[in-house]
């Protein structure tokens, strides 16, 4: 490959796009505020449909579960919500959030 050729990234809102316009129930989860040392940054996205497939991160570990079982709960009932994530020091790297970072991400249906 040549050195100015990118490997392929996977556009997360398109994924959104394309699993919504051909009849998928689907979420969208967005990165909207970090504290301290958090694994990905504002404005990353997870795409996460009904039958609780996705693609991207929002944060890895526990909490991406997370986010994806909330993600479920906001297609079911058509509404956003924002779920916080903040850890100990101590536990911080069990659940993917290293040196005690916090997140805030945003969850909303894709209509």
């Amino acid at each position: 490959m040549p050195a100015t050729d990118k490997p392929s990234i996977p556009d997360v809102l398109n994924t959104a796009e394309t699993w919504s316009n051909s009849g998928r129930f689907v979420a969208l989860a967005t990165v909207i505020e970090t504290w301290g040392s958090a694994p990905r940054p504002v404005g990353s996205h997870l795409v996460i449909d009904a039958d609780g497939n996705f693609e991207g991160s929002v944060s890895g570990g526990c909490v991406e579960g997370a986010v994806v079982s909330e993600a479920i709960d906001v297609i079911e009932t058509g509404k956003a919500t924002t779920l916080e994530f903040g850890v100990a020091d101590e536990t911080a790297w069990r659940v993917g959030l290293s040196c005690g970072g916090r997140i805030r991400v945003y969850v909303e249906p894709v209509i």
